[in-house]
Formats: structure tokens, C-alpha cells, sequence
């Protein structure tokens, strides 16, 4: 995901929300004005009690859409860099626009007379019908909130589930949002976060293999790698959080021996710490005198 787009989508967002809160205030204002100018309140107790509540509950659910979107508008102005209140920005988020749904419910039924206590006392037996068939919905609302609760992972954060390695951009009621380095998203149901594995707590290890011909005097180069290593460290801050280490001979390949090197970097930098590795030991060794050998292949004929 480009940084400019997902900049560009969040103030698309921000703004329609305003611009939403805006439109619908503007028409509660407008139909309270035309109200008053042909005589409408005046004429209420005239009307019948569905006239009533339909002018009153649309007044209603004008005025508490437009909060909603204002509501919303304020949440998005915060930039925080903490995730733990990114994650909470969020969730309140998402939080509003069920009640706001549930309470604009409520109020279409009172327009028709419905009586809310009485359908609120036998929620009781109703909730516990639908629990048999929505287990797994209450399943990813309970998981959700042991998630926040326990701290497991927070907006920002780099996780891996199941194979799918991404990072948190959205926590939802019901699921979770992954998007991984090439932009691909991911949702996953609160109930099926397990096993996560939180890649951000610690610092990460970019490896990288670097071949050699057979014929190098590996005793000779090995005593020129430690100023190699100190100079990459020193061209690449803060990309590297440490001098890179050399860990010795990893492989004897075919055409080459492969000598391995890592070093320390932030999670989310761990493909550019391997890539710029990769690049500085390429240039380093060739000031060095050390070529990558190219694919051999021996032929033996009788």
C-alpha cells in the first residue's frame, strides 16, 4: 500500500463523515424552518399520533445521524503514533456506528407504535434462540474483547496468522483487518486469531547469503569483514539498529560457498535491511576483490 494513497483514502474518509454530518443537519435545520414557516407545529395537535411521530422521529434520526458523523469526523482528526490508542480510536469507531444502527432502529419502530419494553423484556428468550444460530458471531465479539483486553495486538502492529504475515490496520467488533507488503488485505473473524505471533515487540533479523568462489581465501577475507561490517552499519542508520554480524560458512553450494550475515532491524523494515545487506556486501566485496562466482557445471566425458 502506497503511504500517499492510504493518506489520500483517510482524509476521503474524514471529510465524508463532516461533509455527511453537515448535509444532514442542514436538512433537520431546514425541515424544523419549513415547520415553523407553513404552521406545521402549530397544527401537531391536530395531526394524529402517527403524524406526530413520524415529524418527531424523523427529526430524530436526522439529528443523530449528523452527530454520528461529526462524532466520527473528531475521532479522525487525532494522528496518535501509540498503537494502543489507535486501536481504541478505532474501536470506538466501530462501536458508534452499531448504536447508532440499534438506536435508529428503536426509533423507527416507536413510529409505528411499537412498544420497545415490551419487545426488550422478551429479549431474554429471543437472544437465547438466535444464540444457538449465531454462536459464531458471539464467539468474535467475546474473542474481540479478550484481544483488547489481554493487549495481544494493537493498529500497527506486525502479526502473522496462519501464515499470513501483515499489518494491523483496522480491529473491529467482529474481525480483524491484515494488510501485508504488497497491499493484499486480509479479514479475519475475531474467533480465528489464534496463534498469532507478534512480530513488533522485538527487534527482527534480516539474513542474507552471500556466495563466494571457491578458490577465496576465506581466512584472509574473514579477517577484513569486521571494517566491511562497521562501514555498512555506519552508511545504512537507522535502518540498522546494529553492526551486522557475520555468522561464518552456511552452505557449501555447488558453485559457490555461501556465507551468511544478519543483522538487527525493526519488524516492518525486515525485507529493506536484507535488501540494503544484500547491495552494500555486493559492493563491499567487490572492493575487496571478491567476485560472485557465476553458475558452474563440470562435464566429464569418456
Amino acid at each position: 500500500m502506497k503511504p500517499n494513497s492510504a493518506r489520500e483514502r483517510k482524509n476521503s474518509k474524514r471529510f465524508g463523515a463532516l461533509l455527511r454530518a453537515l448535509i444532514l443537519a442542514v436538512i433537520a435545520v431546514l425541515v424544523y424552518c419549513l415547520g415553523r414557516r407553513f404552521g406545521i407545529f402549530e397544527e401537531l395537535p391536530k395531526l394524529s399520533l402517527n403524524g406526530k411521530a413520524v415529524l418527531r422521529g424523523v427529526l430524530i434520526l436526522l439529528a443523530m445521524f449528523a452527530a454520528e458523523g461529526l462524532i466520527l469526523f473528531l475521532l479522525s482528526l487525532p494522528n496518535p503514533k501509540n498503537n494502543r490508542v489507535r486501536t481504541l480510536i478505532s474501536l470506538a469507531k466501530n462501536i458508534l456506528r452499531y448504536a447508532v444502527i440499534l438506536a435508529a432502529i428503536c426509533v423507527a419502530l416507536t413510529i409505528f407504535n411499537v412498544d420497545i419494553v415490551t419487545i426488550l423484556a422478551g429479549l431474554g428468550i429471543l437472544a437465547l434462540i438466535i444464540g444457538f444460530g449465531a454462536e459464531s458471531l458471539i464467539a468474535d465479539i467475546v474473542t474481540g474483547m479478550f484481544i483488547l483486553i489481554d493487549n495481544q495486538y494493537n493498529i500497527g502492529d506486525i502479526i502473522e496468522v496462519d501464515g499470513f504475515r501483515g499489518t494491523v490496520t483496522e480491529i473491529n467488533v467482529r474481525s480483524t483487518v491484515l494488510t501485508d507488503v504488497g497491499g493484499n488485505v486480509k479479514i479475519i473473524n475475531n474467533s480465528d486469531m489464534k496463534n498469532v505471533l507478534n512480530r513488533s515487540d522485538n527487534a527482527s533479523k534480516s539474513v542474507a547469503d552471500f556466495p563466494i568462489p571457491y578458490e577465496t581465501d576465506i581466512e584472509a577475507l574473514e579477517q577484513k569483514i569486521p571494517a566491511l561490517l562497521q562501514e555498512i552499519f555506519e552508511n545504512n542508520q537507522p535502518l540498522m539498529l546494529h553492526v551486522p554480524e557475520y555468522l561464518g560458512v552456511n552452505k557449501l553450494d555447488d558453485s559457490a560457498v555461501l556465507l551468511r550475515f544478519t543483522v538487527d532491524v525493526k519488524e516492518g523494515d525486515i525485507f529493506m535491511g536484507t535488501r540494503a545487506l544484500n547491495h552494500d556486501l555486493f559492493v563491499g566485496m567487490r572492493k575487496l576483490g571478491v567476485e560472485v562466482p557465476f553458475p558452474q557445471l563440470d562435464l566429464h566425458q569418456k
